[in-house]
């Protein structure tokens, strides 16, 4: 997907702030059983198409009027992602605003986490 220069610019911005993870690191927390919630912000037709195992699901347009409700502690650990982690950069800042203090985005999205052979869940 062809980004705008301005969205480019926004998101470039954000991640200065912003802590971030990686597919690889990601995975190898899930293997090991670590806890921490993972967070799908994509819209719903893409969760949809395919999700990271374990994953729960609030997109973009509605995380920051659900997430208490979800997920009330603000200490918790939450991964972000989305489809390459730009939208992920933008909710995960917006989390840290709200008072979450322990919020990271996923480089590279559910794509790099599929073109790494990682599994990915389909709801039936």
């Amino acid at each position: 997907m062809k980004h705008s220069k301005r969205f480019l610019e926004i998101v470039k911005a954000i991640k200065a702030r912003v802590r971030e993870t990686d597919v690889q690191t990601v995975r190898a927390r899930q293997k090991k059983g670590d806890t921490f919630y993972l967070v799908d912000v994509r819209e719903d037709n893409e969760w949809d198409k395919g999700h990271l195992p374990g994953a729960i699901h609030l997109g973009k347009g509605v995380i920051e009027r659900d997430i208490e409700g979800v997920i009330p502690d603000v200490d918790a650990e939450i991964v972000l992602y989305c489809g390459g982690g730009y939208r992920s950069v933008l909710a995960a800042e917006n989390l840290a605003r709200m008072g979450y203090t322990n919020v990271v985005s996923m480089d590279g999205g559910i794509r790099g986490w599929s073109e790494a052979g990682f599994p990915i869940e389909h709801d039936d």
